[in-house]
């Protein structure tokens, strides 16, 4: 099987292919009583795709019972006019608005958006604070942290966005992750897997802050390190484990289709079973398990991202497959109570 490599499908994100996901009949949901937290999904109105409350209350229904969710940012409803630095509170508005439509009870009973995590240019230190007091004041009590993604990589094929290197190492990012804790939020970590030393320095000169490192920490398997699987979950696996040993940080499982390029989405005649998945992503989601234990890790959809490869109901089914051996108390923490705690729900 072929790995993509092609920017345009790595560097950005695309729309889902509604005819090619309907290859795949839905699949009834697996322990549908199971009370799951949706710990990362995205809202947006974007020119190649429309993702909002519609459209994401149609993924929910599909059998999982999924009590609420926590939005992440994807420099969505920036304001348009006004200061630079908090044109991003914008997004918080609008996911709040959001929120609040499915608090009123009339969208069914997930109470989406029930956490915030917003924008803020933490590269400007102490001046970061009264961006962070906007965004506390336009979420109406959701706002719950912040991602300022620092995934970069040298290779161009990657995709790094607007990204820069060294991030995390910056005193200016440090002095505004500072004010980030002072109001008891947690930052949202998002890296690649060949920038853990920068992750682990950064997480143990902050060891105040809450750290939740997003899509199983990056494994990449595309361009430079396509072919290269062996090595490169060598590599991951080093820093995992040096992350582990960190107790401020949790570990979101999921979020992989894109980066790790387990399998080409865009040649298959048909999305992957739920089992499929499951097989592809076996590996990183277990061992972060072993490495953080159930009560430091919690599943997201990265919908709509993950669309691109499969179902809502089947991701959760891939999930529910990868826990099959847990505890009943260890499937609780993984798909609720880890999620509930860190974002406090």
């Amino acid at each position: 099987m072929r790995n993509l490599a092609q920017p345009t499908r790595y560097g950005r994100i695309f729309p889902p292919n509604p005819a090619w996901l309907a290859q795949r009949p839905p699949e009834p949901a697996l322990e549908p009583d199971l009370p799951i937290i949706d710990a990362h999904h995205h809202l947006w109105d974007r020119p190649d795709q429309r993702y909002l409350l519609e459209e994401f209350r149609a993924d929910l229904g599909t059998g999982h019972r999924i009590a609420a969710t926590v939005f992440v940012q994807c420099h969505a409803m920036h304001r348009a006019t006004g200061p630079e630095a908090l044109r991003p509170v914008g997004e918080t508005e609008f996911v709040a608005g959001i929120a609040a439509m499915s608090d009123s009870g009339g969208y069914g009973p997930t109470r989406i958006a029930a956490g915030i995590v917003g924008f803020a240019d933490l590269t400007l230190g102490a001046g970061v604070g009264p961006v962070l007091d906007a965004h506390i004041r336009a979420g109406g009590g959701r706002f719950r942290g912040v991602r300022h993604s620092a995934a970069w990589d040298a290779d161009p094929v990657i995709g790094n966005g607007h990204h820069a290197p060294g991030l995390l190492l910056r005193p200016e990012f440090r002095a505004g992750l500072a004010e980030l804790t002072k109001r008891d939020l947690a930052f949202d970590l998002w890296v690649f897997h060949t920038q853990h030393a920068e992750a682990i320095d950064l997480v143990r000169a902050c060891p105040a802050t809450q750290f939740i490192l997003g899509h199983c920490g990056g494994p990449l398997g595309y361009g430079p390190y396509a072919g290269r699987r062996d090595a490169v979950f060598a590599q991951w696996r080093s820093g995992m484990a040096e992350l582990a040993r960190c107790p401020n940080v949790v570990v979101k499982l999921g979020g992989m289709l894109m980066r790790l390029a387990a399998y080409d989405y865009g040649a298959l005649e048909r999305p992957p079973t739920s089992a499929e998945l499951a097989a592809h992503w076996d590996a990183y989601i277990t061992t972060c398990i072993e490495l953080f234990g159930a009560g430091r890790c919690l599943f997201e959809s990265n919908f709509p991202v993950e669309k691109m490869g499969i179902g809502y109901g089947e991701i959760w089914n891939a999930f529910k497959r990868l826990a099959q051996g847990a505890s009943a108390a260890e499937k609780q923490a993984l798909f609720s109570d880890t999620a509930e705690r860190v974002y406090r729900l």
